[in-house]
């Protein structure tokens, strides 16, 4: 079993540049990868953000377990019986899931792991939800398989990996309705986004890498000869 876990923190006032660097440096998150824990460990940054995607194997690994190292530099958020570091995003799509971990492995080399954000208006979110969850489990038409978007208040964190891969979904769909609009262009999607205040360019946008691994390329670094 395969759990895609995505998860936001925000740095404290003036930590940012001592969190990153114990990010870049924190090990963890490549021995939970060699060790078969995690498929793919990836940590992004996006101005006073933190983000984490975690393929989990067989259980759910924490964030603190994964990225403890930069705890200490995170801001507390409320919500909760107890303060937390790490908030996890909300899976509002992806084109395809894992049906197991055979089925999730790539089978081609991956040349870019990619973090993005976006906002939404505010007013637009369930809206946004709605066209999303239908075209996912409607199975309306297929896209790149280990994509996936995460959302946090009106915060949008997406995953990427490059080139990308497009296959049908193994596993089935949880609706039989035929509502997603065709073409895709009717759900309006441009009425969904805030317009990012620097130059007015709708949708998403790339963050910075802060690491990305996977359990094949760790198992190659391992085994050379393989």
């Amino acid at each position: 079993m395969i759990y895609r876990m995505m998860y936001r923190g925000v740095w404290k006032d003036g930590r940012e540049a001592e969190g990153l660097a114990a990010l870049q440096q924190d090990k963890a998150a490549l021995k939970l990868v060699r060790d078969g824990a995690l498929m793919t460990a990836a940590a992004f940054a996006w101005q006073s953000n933190v983000f984490l995607y975690m393929e989990c194997v067989n259980e759910i690994i924490e964030p603190a377990v994964m990225a403890g190292a930069v705890n200490e530099y995170l801001m507390d958020w409320p919500g909760e019986a107890e303060s937390r570091k790490w908030i996890p995003l909300v899976d509002v799509f992806h084109f395809n899931e894992p049906a197991d971990e055979g089925h999730w492995l790539r089978k081609s080399p991956v040349e870019r792991r990619v973090g993005r954000v976006a906002h939404l208006k505010r007013e637009m979110m369930s809206s946004y939800i709605y066209y999303h969850y239908q075209l996912q489990e409607e199975r309306a038409f297929h896209g790149p398989k280990y994509e996936i978007i995460g959302m946090h208040e009106n915060l949008l964190f997406g995953y990427q990996e490059f080139p990308a891969v497009v296959e049908p979904p193994v596993v089935p769909g949880r609706l039989d309705t035929k509502g997603t609009p065709v073409p895709w262009e009717k759900s309006r999607m441009d009425l969904h986004f805030q317009p990012w205040e620097e130059d007015g360019y709708l949708y998403f946008k790339p963050v910075e890498t802060i690491y990305a691994y996977y359990v094949g390329d760790v198992e190659e670094q391992v085994n050379p000869c393989l």
